[in-house]
């Protein structure tokens, strides 16, 4: 009959011979020790809080561990991820180009269009004070004694000649034309075709 001695002794024996042929085969070994008490988990660090920051060294680690893990960096070699970053700041460049010019040409065109919506306000103004002015009865009578050469009745119209000039080149008020003719007349010839 075996005693618990000897079962002892037997266990300590296999072990020794397992540490021998372990020595023997070197670093080769793919035997790992048995955690201490079967059953219990091995216990892992809390993790930390979402949202919390990891230090450093883990992050560091981490990265290295992916860069591994994929080949570096999303598998690539440094020169096709260099031209792949090249080719994604060249889309995003002209996707970025178009509305940027249509931009700056629309303010371009805001900017002429105010000036001119300016102009206009000004041109306004002055048709609308010259409108008022002309409201004034006045001022009519004066623009009709100087442009049409109206008199009131019982005036008596002079025509004042400066000395030197010939007889025929009177100077015409304005808004009547140098040969004198109504407009009625100058209209009749030219609706008939006849010259002079």
């Amino acid at each position: 009959m075996r005693t618990p001695d000897d079962d002892r002794s037997a266990g300590q024996a296999a072990r020794q011979a397992a540490a021998q042929r372990t020595a023997a085969r070197g670093s080769e070994s793919r035997w790992r020790p048995r955690p201490a008490a079967r059953g219990k988990q091995r216990q892992r660090p809390p993790r930390p809080a979402w949202g919390a920051r990891r230090t450093a060294p883990a992050v560091a680690v981490r990265a290295r561990r992916v860069a591994v893990a994929t080949g570096g960096a999303l598998g690539l070699s440094s020169t096709r991820r260099a031209a792949l970053l090249a080719v994604v700041l060249c889309m995003v460049a002209l996707s970025v180009a178009v509305p940027l010019r249509n931009y700056v040409a629309q303010r371009h065109e805001l900017v002429t269009v105010r000036a001119e919506q300016d102009r206009l306000r000004s041109e306004v103004d002055q048709l609308q004070a010259r409108e008022r002015a002309l409201t004034n009865p006045s001022e009519v009578q004066a623009l009709a004694r100087e442009r049409l050469r109206f008199v009131m009745p019982g005036e008596t119209p002079y025509m004042v000649q400066f000395p030197g000039a010939p007889a025929g080149d009177a100077v015409a008020a304005p808004g009547v034309p140098a040969s004198g003719e109504a407009w009625y007349v100058r209209l009749a010839r030219s609706v008939v075709g006849r010259a002079g």
